[in-house]
């Protein structure tokens, strides 16, 4: 269990509504098909018409999960034509959308670690094919346990 520490640990004296940063991120990404959209832009995917279709969610759905997705600055827009087409939008990760995806990954670890499901997937590292996981490291490199971590407010 994460514990606070200093101004942080009497809950009576501060309320985290409108300023704590889960409650924020959830406002951004908290729906299944933003995920979705995340996990799939990670994968490569660029067109609408697949975002769509992979995420298996209406057209109306994906159309307004990109647009808050963009406003969000985890993805960009950036304008493609194929020949005798009109030009469209194609949707790229941004440097804040490529920082996002732990999260994702830390979801599909917990997801295929508690959750029964047949999926042999696995993360791996591509450089010597061990199985990868996410985890929480200080600043100094040192991985941090659970019962070991805890929030306090930042220095200035």
């Amino acid at each position: 269990m994460a514990m606070l520490q200093g101004a942080l640990a009497d809950r009576d004296a501060w309320s985290p509504v409108g300023r704590c940063p889960i409650e924020k991120a959830m406002g951004l990404v908290g729906t299944k098909s933003a995920m979705l959209i995340m996990r799939e832009a990670y994968y490569g995917t660029t067109r609408f018409e697949d975002f769509w279709r992979r995420v298996g969610v209406t057209k109306a759905a994906a159309s307004a999960r990109l647009s808050d997705l963009v406003e969000a600055g985890l993805l960009e827009r950036r304008p493609y034509q194929e020949p005798g087409q009109r030009v469209r939008d194609e949707y790229v990760l941004t440097d804040a959308g490529r920082d996002f995806m732990p999260v994702v990954w830390a979801l599909f670890e917990w997801g295929r670690r508690h959750i029964p499901n047949d999926s042999p997937l696995r993360l791996a590292h591509d450089g010597c094919g061990a199985y990868a996981t996410v985890e929480v490291r200080c600043d100094d490199g040192h991985v941090v346990p659970p019962d070991e971590l805890v929030i306090r407010v930042a220095r200035a």
